[in-house]
């Protein structure tokens, strides 16, 4: 009786695409969403309409979109992937919305490309003083994804045991009907997308910092890229706890990756700084 894990959407269904009232209307609410500490999503009304919006639009999308309430750690696991789903560095406030339109989701999340280009360009296009101010910014942002990976990974630990008993405890709850088993599996469905998704970003942010600092050891060469290829060495070391958690070609299942385009998360590059 343990529904599957299969979202159940059309394999055939054509890219979706918003109209420009819905894209006016999208633009509007993400641009009022507040941003709290770490990264996280700041509690607010304009915040809780977004999510809701952002799950009615997924329901409208056939995707996983449950009605049940969040726990406590779902709630948390949802908070805390608020940081790996945003732009490393915002290249402007369009960019910025259009990524809180996608993490809330309001727009799909297959239609984001990943440019590893993009976040060196924004290092390099902000008023920096010194390249070294440019190389502290990098190896900054390298840690603080280093240190909130475990966290995320602590919390999805949590959230999959939960779904795990969830999942065997329908067949002994004879008073379901099949609306409360349909969300019960969404809802699942929904926990480990978000957990695949979260792994998928941190592995194309890696791949950002990396361009980022092999070009950065180019145009501005200096002893500060030793510091921050040891925090990328730290950061890849850190992003396999994740692999555990995400099912088998969960990139396809969840729609964040079309079947052609599905490839290995990026692994460690060969450091790139020898000695000074």
């Amino acid at each position: 009786m343990s529904p599957n894990f299969d979202t159940g959407r059309p394999s055939a269904r054509p890219p979706w695409r918003p109209g420009p009232a819905g894209l006016a209307l999208f633009a509007l609410l993400s641009g009022c969403a507040q941003e709290g500490d770490f990264g996280r999503s700041k509690p607010s009304a304009w915040n809780s309409l977004v999510e809701t919006t952002g799950t009615l639009a997924a329901r409208e999308r056939s995707e996983p979109a449950s009605a049940f309430p969040f726990t406590d750690d779902e709630r948390s696991l949802r908070d805390r992937a608020w940081r790996f789903l945003m732009p490393a560095a915002g290249r402007d406030a369009f960019t910025d919305v259009l990524a809180n339109l996608t993490r809330s989701r309001l727009l799909p999340p297959s239609w984001r490309t990943a440019d590893p280009a993009d976040y060196h360009d924004t290092l390099m296009g902000d008023a920096f003083r010194s390249p070294v101010s440019r190389y502290r910014r990098l190896s900054e942002d390298i840690g603080t994804d280093a240190r909130l990976i475990p966290q995320f990974a602590a919390l999805a630990a949590r959230v999959k045991e939960a779904d795990a008993l969830r999942l065997r405890s329908l067949p002994f709850v004879k008073t379901l009907d099949d609306r409360d088993v349909r969300h019960a599996a969404m809802r699942v469905a929904e926990n480990r997308c978000l957990i695949a998704w979260v792994r998928l970003e941190t592995g194309l942010r890696a791949a950002g910092y990396r361009y980022a600092l092999e070009h950065l050891l180019i145009e501005a060469p200096g002893p500060e890229a030793v510091q921050v290829e040891r925090t990328l060495a730290a950061l890849d070391g850190r992003r396999p706890i994740l692999d555990p958690l995400v099912p088998p070609e969960a990139e396809i299942r969840c729609g964040l990756l079309p079947e052609a385009d599905l490839v290995a998360a990026p692994v460690a590059a060969a450091p790139v700084i020898a000695k000074y």
